[in-house]
This record gives structure tokens, C-alpha cells and sequence, in this order.
């Protein structure tokens, strides 16, 4: 069943708030989404900054222990520019750069305004702070994910094991993502969606628009998973939140590790083969909490009798 979900309310704490639309096992949810800064697609602030989200949908059945499958299906923009910040985060570089990095941690930070044009594929910057830039238009979500366990609510500025604002840029149409369920129907919630966005986020933003979110909400064929796993036609991925980096990559190498063992390795094979064919991206390195992603080639598994998906 397909579902049209145009919230009344948005929410910037990924938690355990009253479902706003339940749906089944399977169904299909266009979700309209305000950018960053709580801007629909009108141009018009509608809620407070702060990557409000839309939702939480629950999917009946689903139960703590449960691993929720967002299959994201569609993206389509609901206005057709964007804007980012024209500067670098003051972490991303060496503390005595600083002074050479346009406008100073801590200053009001002027909009770098980008027009979308379908006919190329491609998103432009308007050129006020510099230089017109031109990127490939690749939408992806920057904060989505579950309720976590014990009425938690956490920031959407963060992330954790539920997923959250992890900003991952290859979290775009054609893959999905699986959250480890921690509450009855999983509360979930999509947001702060992005026209393009480089490894890291390392300037505070992707180019941030309104959209809409067409995903598939299904339970997954999976055990009990610890963090964000992902899957698109060539990758399975692992996902680990935290901060110092080095714990997000441990914790996006342990899950992929427990990954390769479910998808039919002995933990050696996983391991030898994670030693010499893994890969590792940067999420968010923005904000509170840093985020790593693992991945594997699915031409990898199939090499060595492996499963290649969990859809």
C-alpha cells in the first residue's frame, strides 16, 4: 500500500513521540520533508532550525530486536534550488589554518544559494561568495533513522546506533538501510535531505533543500543488528557513530565483521577478507558525534560463495 505523509508537525529529537502515521509490513511512504533549516518548498520557514524531521511512521508488527529495512525509492525536490555554507568546519583542519578559512567558528554564516537543472543532472552555486561551482545532482539523506531504547530522545544535530544525522552521502535512491529496532513499530524518521553533498560534510552543510522521500518500510531477514547496515547493487555497508573517529571506525568494523559472518563467512575468512578488501568512508564530521562507513563489494561475496543480500 502507498501512503502520502505531509506532516502537520516536525521533530528535531529522533525518539519515542506519538506515531503520526502507522503503515504495514512492506508499504511504500511519500514523505515531504523541510530542509535544514526548517524551509519548506515554498521558501517559507515552517518550523524551527535544526534538521526537523518528518514522522514517526510505525510499521505494525514490528517488535525490539527487529531490524527495520528503509528502502529508499524515490527523491524529488520540492523547490529547485538549495544552499550551503560557503566555509570549512574549523575541526576538518589544523588549528593554526584557521585564519585562512573564510569566516570565523562563531560568526553568522552567509548562504551559498545553488539552482538545480534536471536537464544536466547537474546543481550550480549562484557564485555570490566565489566562484560558480558546478556538482553532479546525486540527492541522499542526511539524518534519518529510529526511536532508541529507553525513551531516549536524541538530537537530530547527532547520531548514534539508531542512525540519526549521519550524513552519509551514499544514502540515495536505490539503497537501503537497516536500523536496529528498539521500540513497538520502530518510530521512524527522514529529514535534512541534500541535492549533493562531498564525504563529511566538512563545511556544516551538503547543498539543503526540501524533498520528497519515497521509501519502502519493511521488517529485514536479519538477527538482531548493533548499528546501521546498508545495501545498494554493489556494496553492503556498515555504519559506526562516535566521536573520537577512531570508535566510529571500530564499531563500523565490528558490525561489518558480524555482517560477513551472517552473510556466511567463518569470523577468520571475515576477517582476512575484511584485512585486504575493505573500504572505509567518512559520515558527518561536523557534528557531536563522527560517523564511519565500511563497505564491501558484493563482487567480493559472490567470489567466495557468499550471501550478497538481505532484501
Amino acid at each position: 500500500m502507498q501512503h502520502t505523509f505531509i506532516p502537520k508537525q516536525y521533530f528535531r529529537t529522533i525518539g519515542t513521540h506519538p506515531a503520526a502515521l502507522t503503515v504495514n509490513d512492506g508499504d511504500e511512504v511519500a514523505m515531504w520533508c523541510v530542509d535544514a533549516h526548517g524551509i519548506d518548498g515554498n521558501d517559507q520557514a515552517v518550523t524551527p532550525a535544526g534538521n526537523p524531521m518528518t514522522g514517526p511512521i510505525a510499521v505494525n508488527g514490528l517488535v525490539a530486536g527487529d531490524v527495520l529495512a528503509v528502502t529508499i525509492t524515490n527523491m524529488r525536490p520540492l523547490r529547485p534550488h538549495g544552499w550551503s555554507y560557503p566555509t570549512l568546519a574549523g575541526n576538518v583542519v589544523d588549528p593554526e589554518y584557521m585564519g585562512a578559512v573564510p569566516y570565523a567558528p562563531g560568526s553568522k554564516l552567509p548562504k551559498e544559494y545553488w539552482d538545480l537543472d534536471t536537464t544536466t543532472g547537474t546543481v550550480q552555486s549562484r557564485g555570490t561568495h566565489g566562484m560558480r561551482v558546478t556538482a553532479p545532482y546525486r540527492p541522499m539523506v542526511g539524518c534519518f533513522g529510529v526511536a532508541p531504547a529507553r525513551g531516549e530522545a536524541v538530537s537530530t544535530a547527532t547520531s548514534g546506533p539508531h542512525g540519526g544525522n549521519m550524513d552519509v552521502r551514499f544514502f540515495g535512491v536505490g539503497c537501503t538501510v537497516y536500523f536496529p529496532v528498539s521500540v513497538a513499530g520502530g518510530l521512524f524518521f527522514a529529514g535534512d535531505a541534500h541535492f549533493v553533498q562531498g564525504c563529511g560534510e566538512i563545511g556544516g552543510t551538503g547543498v539543503e533543500s526540501a524533498m520528497r522521500i519515497d521509501v519502502r518500510l519493511a521488517k529485514a531477514q536479519m538477527e538482531r543488528i548493533t548499528w546501521p547496515r546498508a545495501e545498494d547493487d554493489d556494496y553492503l555497508y556498515t555504519v559506526g557513530n562516535a566521536r573520537p573517529l577512531d570508535q566510529a571506525l571500530q564499531h563500523a568494523t565490528s558490525e561489518m565483521h558480524r555482517m560477513l559472518i551472517a552473510c556466511g563467512a567463518d569470523g577468520t575468512s571475515a576477517a582476512v577478507i575484511m584485512s585486504q578488501l575493505i573500504e572505509y568512508h567518512i559520515g558527518n564530521v561536523f557534528d557531536p558525534a563522527y560517523t564511519v562507513v565500511a563497505k564491501i563489494a558484493k563482487s567480493v561475496l559472490r567470489t567466495h560463495g557468499l550471501q550478497t543480500t538481505f532484501r
